[in-house]
């Protein structure tokens, strides 16, 4: 995957005392090493090509040679979408070490997401140093704010020059990146020397080429919790009934591995597997017939899931562009209510959706550790001059990736695979209901 530079890198790095003894080996990847795309022998075999030409990607780390002089640049920090576990942590990361290592003497924060560039909105810029964000990693959400929807890519580089900055730093999803790209697009239509680097932010974990996006590890832990408080409430009374609604709009993750760590839920539903509700095959009887068993069941179903059912046809978008959802969880607790009360059994079902509470939480330790990690190798990717790319780990390796490749796909979990095949004997469900 090739990475686009803003030119030759001719300035010798600060850091490049650090790597002179370093060496390839499997804790880390020279900079002028590849990672490999496949990671089995009958995946590069099929490739056919030769070994030069087998599919590969940068490793993320400190170049000894950089694009831009540290004393003479300005970078800038912007949050964009959804709130999700870490963004303090990424934040506080690119401060320290565009300060620390790279002796950087401005870094500014943009207000409120993409609006923060446009005068209209009237937002000021954050001045943001080590001692200003020492502490924020321990709060949820990020210092910075942030929103949703596009705006104009010329007015965001008008203020980026108005601005002096030489190095963006966007951290979003996918429709923050494709802003990203537009923004990428107009500083070269102008002749621009500005990098823009982002680190991809989703709590779906859905992002392809990244192993996992920071914040999953917290948002399936809390959401675990979910699982664990509906169990007990449908164990305390007859014919008891948990339904838990977690994050997923497109892919199931979060479910899959909530239910795992609980291993609590008696049926998982997520966007990736189709469902049916009736019929002796369906949903609806298999859960009565766990709860003549057992005296109880949980149920966690993804946001996304069963939207057919819902007659959802997914034009409807909202200010990020994404398909707009409709409530499964409450049709599901709904339809659940009516077929047992047709079939004359009393039960009593607790609903819970955690979502937002999830979202706004601290990251835990192995996310705050990622997300330092990651903000450390987006600030060595600008610093030498890239531009147009995210930051991620794939196959245990911190990698440079385009964006265009990252917002190229959505990653799901294959129904075929070992995550879902875990799930179904976690919780002993039918391999399709219908």
């Amino acid at each position: 995957m090739r990475i686009t530079t803003l030119g030759p890198a001719r300035i010798d790095s600060p850091m490049a005392g650090l790597l002179d003894a370093r060496r390839t080996s499997e804790h880390y990847v020279d900079e002028d090493d590849r990672v490999l795309l496949d990671d089995t022998l009958a995946g590069i075999t099929a490739r056919g090509v030769p070994r030069d030409q087998l599919p590969a990607m940068e490793p993320c780390g400190p170049r000894r040679k950089i694009f831009f002089d540290p004393a003479k640049t300005r970078a800038a920090i912007v949050t964009c979408g959804g709130l999700c576990p870490g963004l303090n942590d990424v934040i506080a990361g690119l401060v320290r070490t565009l300060t620390y290592h790279y002796r950087v003497r401005r870094v500014v924060g943009i207000r409120n997401g993409y609006q923060g560039f446009i005068p209209r909105y009237g937002h000021d810029v954050v001045e943001l140093t080590p001692e200003a964000v020492r502490d924020i990693a321990t709060d949820g959400g990020t210092v910075l704010g942030t929103s949703r929807g596009p705006q104009d890519p010329d007015e965001i580089v008008d203020c980026l020059e108005r601005l002096n900055i030489n190095i963006l730093f966007v951290i979003g999803g996918d429709g923050t990146m494709r802003g990203a790209m537009r923004i990428v697009e107009t500083i070269a239509e102008r002749g621009l020397y500005i990098a823009v680097v982002g680190v991809p932010k989703t709590i779906d974990n859905d992002i392809p080429y990244i192993d996992q996006s920071f914040g999953f590890q917290t948002a399936f832990s809390h959401a675990s919790d979910a699982i664990r408080a509906a169990r007990v409430e449908a164990t305390a009374t007859a014919n008891g009934i948990g339904l838990v609604k977690l994050m997923g709009r497109h892919s199931g993750f979060i479910a899959c591995y909530a239910a795992l760590a609980r291993s609590g839920a008696d049926v998982v539903l997520i966007p990736e597997v189709p469902f049916a509700l009736d019929g002796d095959n369906g949903l609806l009887a298999h859960l009565r017939r766990l709860v003549s068993d057992r005296g109880h069941a949980v149920v966690v179903v993804a946001e996304g899931a069963g939207q057919d059912l819902l007659g959802n046809s997914g034009e409807a978008r909202d200010a990020s562009g994404n398909a707009r959802l409709g409530d499964i969880g409450l049709y599901l607790r709904r339809r659940i209510a009516d077929h047992f009360a047709d079939a004359g059994i009393e039960t009593s079902i607790r609903y819970i959706d955690p979502s937002y509470a999830i979202r706004s939480v601290p990251a835990n330790p192995y996310d705050s550790v990622y997300c330092v990690r990651l903000s450390q190798a987006a600030v060595h990717a600008a610093m030498s001059g890239r531009t147009g790319m995210v930051v991620g780990r794939y196959r245990r390796r911190f990698v440079h990736v385009p964006m265009a490749a990252a917002v190229s796909k959505r990653n799901t979990v294959d129904p075929h695979g070992d995550l879902w095949m875990a799930v179904l004997e976690s919780t002993g469900q039918p391999v399709r209901f219908g």
